[in-house]
């Protein structure tokens, strides 16, 4: 009996010594291909929409779809790079009136974990920071596909998708009359493309 009870201590140490040492593994590290990579949003002006972008942003992902408890993301996009094809517009909303970009220069998000929901189909919770503001989101996102780069030897590249939807005014993104949604709709779409790449 006691024989028995020793193999099943031995199994039960093995199993949970295995499987601290694949969580004690660091997920796979990918680098951003900024040239192929875009931050986009949209917000209504009365009826029709305004789209802009960020064109400055610095990201850091650890990503494996098979070790997610390991996995991590984390992105600062500087709000003084926001282009909306119009400077007006743009200095505008760097603004006191909106993102108020002197005192708080950058949207910022980090990961507190990862969720699968099919097998191209992902959730990154986390952190949004935006002005003095911090929140938890969950952010989905889709992986577009995994290949080896034609063009660049022992590089393997992947692309990810996220769409989602964010409202302003819960980070004070614009205040005193430009709260208001009747000029500047409250809900701001989110669409991000992203390439990333990683060596054999």
């Amino acid at each position: 009996m006691n024989s028995t009870f020793k193999k099943i201590a031995l199994m039960i140490g093995f199993v949970a010594f295995t499987t601290s040492m694949t969580l004690a593994q660091s997920a796979t590290a990918w680098k951003v291909d900024k040239a192929h990579t875009s931050v986009n949003f949209s917000v209504n002006h009365f009826f029709s929409a305004v789209t802009g972008k960020f064109t400055s942003f610095e990201g850091s992902i650890n990503f494996d779809p098979n070790n997610l408890q390991a996995s991590s993301a984390s992105f600062t996009i500087p709000v003084a790079s926001v282009n909306t094809d119009d400077a007006k517009r743009d200095k505008h909303l760097q603004s006191d009136d909106f993102f108020n970009v002197k005192k708080y220069p950058n949207i910022s998000f980090k990961s507190t974990g990862f969720e699968k929901i099919s097998a191209s189909e992902y959730v990154v919770k986390g952190q949004l920071t935006i002005r003095d503001v911090t929140k938890n989101v969950s952010l989905p996102f889709k992986l577009l596909g995994e290949m080896e780069h034609p063009m660049m030897k022992n590089t393997i590249i992947m692309g990810v998708a996220m769409d989602t939807k964010l409202n302003r005014t819960d980070y004070g993104v614009g205040v005193g009359s430009w709260a208001a949604t009747a000029v500047v709709g409250d809900e701001v779409t989110i669409d991000i493309n992203m390439e990333l790449n990683r060596k054999k």
